[in-house]
């Protein structure tokens, strides 16, 4: 199997997040499939309320952790956004988080994961998260997965309760990196548009 290496954001800054199961339960199922993974938790790389963009720093002069998630955006062949709904829309953290990069993007595919503690699984988030990852040149796969009732679904360390979960997300991650390995191959053979 072919490796990939796929970025994970996750962007809950509240002090019980329950859709910290789902990042830990697709970051033990990329890595169970070859994949490179880094997680990039809005919690860690605290930016702050977006000031200045990653491609408004002269070289070399952007803050490191912000350099350091830069590159490993630049060098993935793909990304997973794991979602909650807020609002019907996503958190503010993941927006806030993303929105520090933009080109570093381009041409890569996302897939979207969405949960919530009741039975509508985030899937209203995801539809705005759809309009959003397009907007920064990502697209998104058809497939996404949603998540009912995550703190029935997932324990507390993201380990499946229902092996149905289990073959979903098999699924989910065969179209996710049927899209990682075309867009890779057109980005390395024939470039990119811009």
């Amino acid at each position: 199997m072919m490796a990939f290496k796929t970025v994970v954001f996750y962007g809950s800054y509240r002090r019980d997040r329950n859709g910290v199961r789902a990042a830990q339960f697709i970051l033990d199922q990329l890595t169970q499939r070859n994949h490179e993974v880094v997680f990039a938790d809005a919690l860690e790389y605290d930016f702050g309320l977006l000031d200045r963009m990653y491609k408004e720093y002269d070289p070399g002069q952007a803050p490191p952790k912000m350099e350091e998630l830069a590159e490993h955006i630049r060098t993935a062949d793909g990304f997973v956004v794991v979602a909650g709904e807020y609002n019907h829309s996503i958190q503010p953290g993941l927006s806030n988080l993303m929105d520090h990069f933009l080109e570093e993007y381009y041409f890569r595919p996302a897939g979207i994961i969405c949960y919530s503690v009741g039975g509508f699984g985030g899937v209203r988030a995801a539809m705005q998260l759809r309009v959003f990852l397009s907007e920064m040149g990502m697209p998104t796969i058809s497939s996404i997965f949603a998540i009912s009732r995550i703190t029935d679904a997932l324990d507390a360390d993201g380990k499946p309760q229902k092996e149905s979960l289990t073959r979903h997300v098999g699924s989910f991650l065969d179209e996710f990196e049927w899209y990682e390995e075309a867009l890779r191959h057109q980005r390395q053979e024939k470039g990119t548009p811009f």
